[in-house]
């Protein structure tokens, strides 16, 4: 079961960038590449693009909120032949997700944060996703202040690709008491069980968040594993602090040049 569409939600409401990210989306903000032994600037969504398309994801979906005018601008203007749905309100991460229902359809699809790229993980992902077909793979870290993030719950099975294998238990969305410290990064690959377990969900406080559709598919029965990264960094734009250490590490680690339309 190839995966050839992907789902980047560019729709998000934070807070702590918005002198920028209300006027700039998030996902054209710049880190730094090698090109031609010399660093360059490149878009985030140029990395994540790069990154998906590698892989053998060739159709995307973005679904971008009132600032998207300047992300379908650029990618126009690349020549990404891109769908595009509209969030009109930000309701959740999960709630962006479901806008792309009729993309989906019944074809697995990778879900991703416009916000952050991950360094590696991508090819594992997809060789997991299609030698063993579960409902949902997930790329999951540790972090040292769980309640900021979707937390899951696992258990150990072993290797795949020489990285830590699990099964996932449960997941909660930043919750007060935290099961665990393993926290899933915005990249996801997902069977079109997810959508229908989202449209089952009605979260009281109407933010309505991927984790819960996550949640909804392993009490449907459903299979959900996880890879575990340890090498690998998330370089995340979405608040002033992450964003920092981001373009550290990509100006330090000379991020190879993935501008999708080059591959």
């Amino acid at each position: 079961m190839k995966i050839r569409k992907a789902v980047i939600t560019a729709a998000g409401k934070g807070t702590r960038m918005k002198h920028i990210t209300s006027v700039l989306p998030k996902g054209l903000l710049p880190l730094f590449v090698d090109e031609e032994d010399r660093k360059v600037t490149v878009p985030v969504i140029d990395l994540i693009l790069g990154s998906l398309a590698r892989v053998g994801v060739s159709n995307f979906c973005l679904v971008v909120g009132r600032n998207g005018r300047l992300l379908m601008d650029y990618l126009f203007e690349l020549g990404l032949g891109a769908t595009f749905e509209f969030q009109k309100e930000p309701k959740g991460f999960g709630d962006a997700v479901l806008k792309a229902e009729k993309f989906v359809g019944e074809d697995p699809f990778f879900v991703h944060a416009d916000d952050g790229v991950l360094s590696g993980g991508y090819e594992r992902a997809t060789s997991l996703f299609e030698e063993r077909e579960p409902d949902a793979v997930l790329l999951v870290r540790r972090v040292s202040n769980p309640k900021r993030y979707g937390i899951v719950e696992a258990r150990e099975e072993g290797e795949f690709m020489g990285t830590r294998l699990l099964r996932v238990l449960d997941a909660q969305e930043k919750p007060p008491v935290p099961k665990s410290d393993l926290a899933v990064s915005a990249v996801y690959v997902f069977k079109p069980s997810v959508l229908r377990a989202l449209k089952k969900t009605n979260p009281a406080d109407g933010e309505l968040e991927l984790t819960y559709g996550i949640s909804g598919v392993l009490k449907d029965g459903g299979e959900v594993l996880a890879l575990m990264l340890d090498k690998e960094v998330w370089l995340n734009v979405g608040d002033p602090d992450s964003y920092i250490r981001a373009l550290n590490h990509s100006f330090q680690e000379l991020l190879p040049p993935r501008p999708w339309h080059n591959d």
